[in-house]
């Protein structure tokens, strides 16, 4: 059976202070993700489901798997996103165009991405994704949900689990979400908008 692995970080664990610290991404990718890795293995051995890529799991499975597997898609899109602190950081290209096109303005997009992530009850994630015809989307999802479950392509993440920024920030989540549009790789995020 295939194992999945822990994603090695495209980057190094000091790299996106201070907005996210080094402390936090030794716990959140060192010990959460990887616990989220671990139990997924454990939970596929002898499943049908083994074999199928992360995202196929998210599709059919429930309970336990899905959790984990949901958690991983969901952990290495967020953890892939990020690059070295920039003041001015904006998308670009069609993405941008795209941003524009459908919130009125970066800004807009700004202000209901950070509304729908500090508004999130509980655990979850606050998304930005395309339908199939290229439009974008903010959703919220709860838990380990993602929005291919919903048939989008999922682009960018903020994660909201208190696990993502409590040591840096304790409980100001408004604080954090504003904080990471420093460190968002919007070519990353152009390239994940690219449809083939």
């Amino acid at each position: 059976m295939k194992k999945f692995e822990l994603m090695a970080l495209p980057y190094a664990l000091e790299a996106l202070e201070p907005v996210i610290s080094r402390q936090t991404l030794e716990f959140h990718h060192g010990r959460h993700l990887a616990a989220y890795v671990n139990n997924l293995n454990g939970l596929l051995d002898g499943s049908p489901l083994a074999g199928l890529s992360l995202e196929e799991i998210v599709l059919k499975a429930d309970g336990g798997i899905l959790n984990n597997a949901g958690q991983i898609l969901n952990h290495e899109l967020y953890f892939g996103q990020f690059s070295t602190p920039k003041a001015e950081n904006r998308p670009e290209g069609s993405l941008g165009e795209a941003i524009t096109r459908d919130f009125g303005s970066f800004e807009a997009f700004k202000e209901e991405f950070q509304k729908k992530g500090a508004t999130l009850f509980g655990s979850g994630w606050v998304w930005l994704s395309a339908d199939k015809d290229g439009k974008l989307v903010i959703t919220q999802e709860t838990n380990a949900a993602n929005p291919v479950q919903k048939g989008l392509k999922p682009l960018l993440t903020f994660d909201v689990w208190e696990h993502a920024y409590y040591l840096d920030y304790q409980n100001r989540r408004p604080d954090h979400l504003t904080a990471l549009w420093q460190i968002i790789d919007w070519r990353l995020i152009e390239k994940r908008y690219k449809f083939d």
